[in-house]
């Protein structure tokens, strides 16, 4: 049985000022009218039905997951009281699935990146989860065939073979660009997308061996139908360490693998990965809202309800979220995000 985690309680502050603390990224529609987090839900409910999709997110998000996911239920909404990374994150929520379908596979996704080819991204899970299925012991990442020198994601080194699953050799960090052309010309790594597929019992096997801490802290906890349930979580998870997964887990596997893959994807995570994907005009302008464009060439403008008017300008850009309209050379996009504690009064 396949049952699909949606991490989604993330504050996404490479998208500030329109991602916030009270309306984080994987909530906003950045590229329609739909937000991050419904395209991912409907994308996974391809495969998955609904009762067997669980998001992972804040106290403060519910009710927001609630009014954007009409569908769910509460028993598939988990709560975690703090950030932890995702690795006390994960743990968590593989307890609570365990709890209830107790031998799952999990298909462990993010809830904001984008993926053209929706088909062959489910295609992929489907080979995951039939590979997982024959080897217990095995977690299977998808990754990513690299279109570019990207030295904005991790990257997977595999160990070749004639094999659609591959043995993971390394996980890399992001690298410098020298590397990251290294990387890309050679073929041989892949970008860490951070989906992966494991089933219940292993997970908590590598937690226990891995990040004992972690386990022994969350094991024990109630069933959260217990009335004390979230008594118990609120200390438990308070003393577990900050960690990701990939240091804590998947560095340290011995079974790790991989599905190389070309499906589209993108971590949608900073500005200038809008302009990737939002249609240009003739004069290769990005437009998101109510903007009019005259005479202006290169510009990226992504506007909430004002109306922006660019006249005679090229290689801006123009951010306007409710109570902010930031402008600026557009090669400096990648630094909107540090000016948040340079600015008063937000």
């Amino acid at each position: 049985m396949l049952c699909a985690l949606i991490m989604a309680g993330g504050i996404g502050t490479r998208f500030w000022p329109q991602s916030t603390p009270d309306n984080p990224k994987q909530f906003l529609s950045l590229l329609n009218e739909k937000s991050m987090l419904q395209m991912t839900y409907e994308r996974i409910n391809k495969l998955i039905p609904s009762d067997r999709i669980f998001i992972i997110t804040n106290y403060n998000y519910i009710d927001k997951i609630k009014k954007q996911i009409p569908d769910i239920k509460d028993l598939n909404i988990i709560t975690e009281p703090c950030s932890k990374n995702t690795a006390p994150c994960i743990l968590l929520s593989t307890i609570y699935i365990r709890n209830i379908y107790k031998n799952a596979n999990v298909v462990c996704i993010s809830s904001d990146s984008y993926i053209k080819n929706e088909e062959k991204f489910i295609n992929d899970i489907v080979l995951a989860n039939a590979f997982v299925n024959n080897n217990t012991n095995a977690i299977v990442t998808i990754g990513i065939e690299p279109t570019r020198a990207e030295t904005g994601y991790g990257y997977i080194k595999f160990e070749p073979g004639s094999s659609k699953v591959l043995k993971v050799s390394k996980f890399v960090e992001k690298p410098n660009l020298e590397l990251a052309n290294e990387y890309y010309q050679s073929k041989k790594y892949l970008w860490n997308a951070g989906m992966f597929i494991f089933n219940v019992k292993n997970m908590l096997e590598e937690c226990k061996v891995n990040i004992p801490n972690e386990y022994n802290l969350l094991i024990n906890l109630p069933d959260f139908s217990n009335p004390k349930y979230y008594e118990f979580l609120n200390k438990a998870y308070n003393d577990c360490t900050k960690i990701s997964i990939d240091y804590a887990i998947m560095e340290k596997s011995k079974n790790v693998y991989t599905i190389p893959t070309n499906i589209g994807w993108d971590d949608i995570g900073t500005w200038n990965s809008i302009e990737r994907y939002l249609p240009k005009d003739e004069n290769n302008n990005v437009v998101k809202g109510n903007v009019q464009i005259i005479d202006s060439n290169n510009n990226i403008v992504y506007c909430n309800n004002k109306k922006i008017v660019l006249l005679d300008v090229e290689d801006i850009f123009c951010i306007d979220s409710d109570n902010l309209i930031i402008i600026g050379k557009k090669e400096s996009l990648n630094k909107v995000h540090t000016l948040k504690d340079q600015i008063d009064n937000l």
